[in-house]
């Protein structure tokens, strides 16, 4: 049980702690600022966030909780009541140090803001995009007109300006009618709800009222700039912010993508991407800053813009999510705690006013999100679940009521009782909207999705992030391109095509503009559009000429990203059973996955044709799955056909074939097979032969159809050679139709051969 870790044992040395530093503290103090006290405070600030965060997250809440109570557990609500001497020592009130861990949690806002827009589903939005903004307009319209009521009715006490009331029932109006899409989107996806309809909709809407509420915000930040009602500042800022945001998702995307790949292709110093990251969110920042509405939403668009680009989006994550987890989020949510002094709650008024605010916003957005999912087509255990879901305020809470008191907004008795209401709706979302989804059946259609979408989400194409594709100046180095360019345009991937042929700059600047790789690629790309339902036609294709030796080229790519490397050579076998010493040079330098790219007979003279007609041999095998995906991938994308054939996993040397299976295993495989191109729309035919070697089935197959390409998945040997076994080099020599062999990374043991 995670109240273990309150036993009173365990109050002794962190009493022992608080004794230390404030002693400390009190024997370092002088006119300026400490360095010391700074240290001291982080040091309580994360111990104690990430602690109660820890136990929060065990109990089934969030942890931001936690790191929120840390701050009223060491501020004047508890700390400073029973120990207000050491808490002043360690948490003085004076300006200059105050500003010092201030700024710390003002550049953390901008991090988290960038972290959530990172989080920020562009595609889901669009997808029940109709629906949810439906809901977020209902759901904003109802609790924000509650707010500003209340704002227009709080005693002039709790307010810092009574002139200036508007601007504060404004606020107040805003923050009781967004979300935190960050709560929620934990819940839904602790619930294993992301991808069902209803939870869909419950974070798009929780997209859209975030993105609202930050525009909102800005404005009233101009509008509290100016102290009154300026027409033009308000104008100003509106206008400014949607240029800002025009611009962001039109030129500022495509420059975002282009930005991360230069420093990752380019720099070689370390987390170079990451640097040019936080200086693109700081630049953005100060933009909105310059406009004249607050930086949180450039820092926000920033991070949806660096979430939608195509390449390096998980190692990003990765590397920015521990840094602002670990140290920025708890102290920027302890330092709003320490700015919460809940012993004002001691007034009965206060805490009839807090609950009075607990329940307007409870109620409101509870019945906004509810009317507004009815209206969109949501029957009423959806909406439930939905208005369960939107009442959470969380961190986004914390953060507007922490900007409204920095500049002088709300009063210190106001932005307590928003971060209490904050405090109690965070907590009581996730138990409600658990038993409310757990009470939400799956229809058919919804089922069919998911079962898709989880099949896509294991698959090796769909998690393809970045090509790259190796080509000299053959006919084989088009087929290749035209291959990368159906594979890249599934979904839109960048692909950079690197020239390794002796003269590759001469031989590109010469070939004419049509008939370049990067032409052949992008032409093929835009088949996949026209064919299918490809994410994008126009792939974004980047060429590059080697400037060292070929294995030292290709080992400076590797380091960059790429997850595939497509090989298009004039020459792919030198002798009966190895490759040529280029592709060898290739395959040892590259640890990931590769296709080996062989054009015979018409695509010799035809390197890019309008149709493939594709052979996929299956044996059950992981690898050969990978291979018949590819098939499926490449057949979807162009207007041909596909046949899959069953081939035995080893080579039997005589007629009869193992009895290693069973002829119903043989044929599951075959429907296996079926059901992934059934996935993708694609027909097939199936052919089962079992009295052959697996190669002689192959080449059998190939002089009785009309197939004109044959992918096969294969296994890399290990060998002081490449190699791919018996079955592949036999195919890839006496194929008269051209061959593509897919691999994985790493090389394993051959397999001992039966006989």
């Amino acid at each position: 049980m995670p109240w273990r870790l309150l036993r009173p044992v365990g109050l002794v040395p962190a009493a022992l702690v608080l004794t230390t530093i404030a002693a400390g503290a009190e024997g370092g103090k002088s006119a300026g600022p400490s360095e010391f006290l700074l240290v001291a405070q982080i040091v309580l600030l994360i111990a104690v966030g990430r602690g109660l965060g820890e136990i929060m997250q065990r109990i089934g809440q969030p942890s931001v909780i936690g790191e929120l109570l840390a701050g009223i557990i060491l501020g004047p609500s508890l700390f400073g009541w029973i120990w207000p001497e050491a808490q002043h020592a360690i948490f003085p009130k004076t300006p200059e140090q105050k500003a010092m861990l201030d700024g710390i949690a003002q550049f953390g806002i901008l991090l988290l803001l960038l972290l959530t827009g990172m989080e920020t589903d562009l595609k889901l939005v669009r997808k029940v995009g109709r629906a949810a903004i439906a809901i977020s307009i209902a759901g904003i319209l109802v609790p924000f007109a509650c707010g500003f009521a209340l704002g227009e009715f709080l005693p002039d006490a709790l307010l810092p300006d009574p002139q200036a009331r508007l601007v504060a029932s404004l606020f107040m109006g805003t923050a009781l009618s967004i979300s935190s899409v960050k709560i929620v989107a934990v819940v839904v996806r602790e619930m294993n709800f992301m991808r069902r309809n209803v939870g869909q909709i419950i974070v798009a809407t929780a997209v859209i009222d975030d993105t609202i509420g930050w525009i909102i915000i800005a404005v009233i930040f101009s509008l509290a700039s100016h102290g009154t009602l300026d027409i033009a500042s308000v104008a100003k800022a509106v206008l400014g912010t949607l240029a800002f945001l025009a611009v962001s998702f039109t030129i500022g995307r495509r420059l975002v993508f282009q930005l991360i790949r230069w420093a990752n292709d380019n720099l070689v110093s370390a987390a170079a991407v990451i640097t040019v990251i936080l200086l693109l969110m700081s630049v953005m920042a100060l933009i909105t800053h310059l406009i004249g509405v607050h930086t949180v939403l450039g820092a926000f668009v920033a991070g949806i813009l660096v979430g939608e680009s195509p390449i390096l989006t998980r190692q990003i994550d990765e590397r920015l999510r521990g840094l602002i987890s670990a140290f920025f989020m708890p102290v920027f949510f302890g330092l709003a705690g320490l700015s919460a002094d809940l012993s004002v709650l001691r007034d009965p008024n206060l805490l009839m006013l807090t609950g009075l605010l607990v329940v307007i916003a409870s109620v409101g957005k509870f019945g906004g999100a509810f009317v507004g999912g009815t209206l969109g087509g949501l029957n009423h255990r959806e909406s439930l679940a939905l208005a369960s879901g939107m009442n959470a305020r969380g961190s986004t809470e914390v953060i507007i009521a922490t900007i409204g008191l920095s500049i002088g907004v709300l009063s210190q008795n106001l932005f307590t009782m928003i971060v209490t209401m904050a405090i109690v709706t965070t907590m009581a979302m996730p138990p409600m909207l658990r038993a409310a989804l757990a009470r939400l059946p799956m229809n058919k259609d919804e089922k069919e999705r998911l079962e898709r979408e989880e099949f896509e989400k294991r698959g090796f194409l769909a998690n393809l992030e970045r090509p790259l594709l190796a080509v000299d100046e053959s006919a084989n180095a088009i087929f290749a391109a035209h291959i990368a360019g159906l594979i890249a345009g599934m979904r839109g991937l960048p692909i950079t095509v690197l020239h390794i042929g002796k003269s590759a700059k001469e031989r590109e600047k010469g070939r004419d503009q049509e008939e370049s790789h990067e032409a052949v690629v992008k032409k093929a790309a835009e088949v996949v559009s026209a064919h299918g339902d490809g994410e994008a036609g126009n792939v974004d294709v980047v060429t590059r000429a080697r400037q060292a030796e070929l294995g030292e080229t290709i080992a400076d790519e590797a380091r960059k990203g790429f997850d595939l490397l497509v090989v298009g050579i004039d020459k792919v076998i030198a002798t009966k059973d190895r490759f040529d010493r280029r592709i060898d040079d290739i395959a040892a330098k590259f640890e990931g996955p590769l296709a080996i790219v062989a054009a015979k007979g018409k695509h010799l003279k035809q390197p890019a044709p309008e149709a493939l007609n594709i052979l996929v041999p299956v044996s059950g095998s992981g690898i050969s799955k990978r291979g018949a995906e590819v098939a499926v991938a490449l057949a979807q994308g162009g207007s041909g056909s596909l046949r899959v054939i069953y081939v035995a996993t080893t080579r039997d040397k005589g007629a009869q074939r193992g009895a290693s299976r069973g002829l119903g295993q043989e044929a599951g495989i075959l429907k296996d097979a079926s059901d992934l191109a059934a996935r993708y729309d694609v027909d097939i035919t199936t052919t089962l032969r079992v009295n052959r070697a697996p190669e002689a089935a192959i080449l059998r197959e190939i002089d009785t159809t009309d197939v004109d390409l044959v992918v096969m998945g294969v296994d890399r040997i290990q060998a002081d050679h490449l190699s791919f076994g018996g079955v592949a080099d036999a195919v890839l020599r006496q194929s008269k139709v051209s061959v593509l062999l897919v691999s994985s990374g790493e090389a394993r043991q051959a397999p001992a051969e039966k006989t």
